[in-house]
This record gives C-alpha cells, sequence and structure tokens, in this order.
C-alpha cells in the first residue's frame, strides 16, 4: 500500500462520494417464518447475461447472515414516497415489518407495499471487500414497474428526481444497446 491510500480520510471519502446519488433499497429475506431487512444504498445491476444484482453489506450487519444463511433474497426499490420506510428498515432494534405492509415474493422473501418494484434473487456468490461485502445474486423472479419517482440519497439527504416529460432519446449520446442497460 501507498502512502497515498493510507492517507485518506475516512469523513472526507464519505463526504465525496456523498455527491454521487444512489438510489435506495431495502434487502428482505426471512429466518425461518421471520422476516428480516434492512435498507440498502448500495445496490446495483451487474449482468444481463446471466441476470445478476449485487449490494453490499456491512460486516457488521446483524442481517445479513440472516440472509447469507437463507440463501434467498429480495431487493425492495423504494419510491420517493417512502422516506419513512428507509428510515425503519436503517434502524436498528425494533420489529421492522410491524411498521410495513408486505407479501411474500416467490422465495419468500417480503415484498414491501408501496415499492417502485423488486428483485428477487437466489445467492450467487459473497467476496470480502474492506468493511463490507460484495454479494452477487442470480435474479429468478422480478416485480412489475412503475412510473412513480424513485426515493435517492445524496450528500447525506434523502430527495427524489424531478418529473421528466416526453422522451429522454435526443439526451442520450451513447450507442444503444450494447453498453447500457
Amino acid at each position: 500500500m501507498t502512502a497515498e491510500m493510507v492517507a485518506v480520510d475516512p469523513v472526507r471519502f464519505r463526504s465525496v462520494l456523498g455527491h454521487f446519488c444512489t438510489g435506495v433499497a431495502v434487502v428482505t429475506g426471512c429466518d425461518g417464518d421471520r422476516p428480516v431487512g434492512f435498507a440498502c444504498q448500495s445496490f446495483a445491476a451487474l449482468s444481463l447475461e446471466p441476470p445478476l444484482v449485487l449490494f453490499c453489506p456491512a460486516r457488521t450487519s446483524r442481517t445479513w447472515p440472516v440472509l447469507e444463511r437463507a440463501g434467498r433474497f429480495a431487493v425492495n426499490v423504494l419510491a420517493g414516497s417512502q422516506r419513512e420506510v428507509s428510515a425503519v428498515f436503517g434502524a436498528r432494534g425494533a420489529d421492522k415489518f410491524a411498521e410495513v405492509d408486505w407479501s411474500p415474493a416467490p422465495s419468500g422473501a417480503p415484498l414491501l407495499d408501496g415499492a417502485l418494484t423488486w428483485i428477487d434473487c437466489a445467492l450467487e456468490t459473497v467476496h470480502e471487500a474492506g468493511d463490507h461485502y460484495v454479494v452477487v445474486g442470480r435474479v429468478t423472479a422480478l416485480g412489475g414497474t412503475s412510473d412513480e419517482r424513485p426515493l435517492l440519497f445524496h450528500r447525506g439527504r434523502y430527495t427524489v428526481t424531478e418529473s421528466l416529460t416526453g422522451t429522454l432519446d435526443p439526451l442520450l449520446t451513447w450507442p444503444r444497446p450494447d453498453d447500457w442497460f
């Protein structure tokens, strides 16, 4: 490791990376019959063939080991109106599912009412990465889509997108469909 790598201040690192806007999701699963879940900003599509997604739980997560043992999970993509849901699932402690309505995914993992959509997955692989894990899931089922705006996180705060009308095609300058989802 070089001196430059060691010198990165964690507070500044978090501040700089906070400028990258992320969606907010809740990753859910079951511990036997008991639903579990946590709020997650580090979620992304990984591959189309095969269909894979990833998320990154902290090594200190108490929920992640439960999901890992279950081998199945669902990712609930939150809508702009679900700030309170994110706050509930981002906090430790109380029964998070007492605060929300849900139904089971094909895997049995909880699907939160009001989410924009959901992705049901089987655990594919896990990689250690610093103070987090990189979890890869194979997509086994997908929810419908919604025109509602997503809940976003930017610079330490929740936000939503502006409503866009018309087509975005004139704004998209990269070749499609080969290099973008």
